[in-house]
């Protein structure tokens, strides 16, 4: 496999293993961030009904998931740019016209 291969493949596996579930906390991030902020809601955070509780673990989730989203990116970009091209010090440069 050449090197275009290997990126491909690591990028569909970032992708998988942190962009997909990235997203899900994302949305759970967003929807416990909202649930805490609305009067009268029905919660139940680790045995605690504290609104504040679900507030602080949403927007952690959503600190958190912002991360996982951001390393898919930074892998497809570092694996499958084209890297500049790199001249030899062992070998002679090209005359000058």
């Amino acid at each position: 496999m050449n090197n275009k291969n290997t990126g491909i493949i690591a990028t569909i596996a970032s992708v998988l293993l942190c962009g997909c579930p990235g997203i899900f906390m994302c949305f759970m991030g967003a929807m416990y961030a909202f649930v805490g902020s609305v009067p009268g809601a029905d919660i139940d955070i680790n045995g605690s009904s504290d609104p504040t509780a679900a507030i602080s673990l949403g927007i952690t989730l959503l600190c958190v998931s912002i991360i996982f989203i951001a390393i898919p990116i930074a892998v497809g970009f570092f694996t499958l740019r084209k890297k500049p091209a790199t001249v030899s010090d062992h070998e002679p440069l090209p005359p000058t016209s």
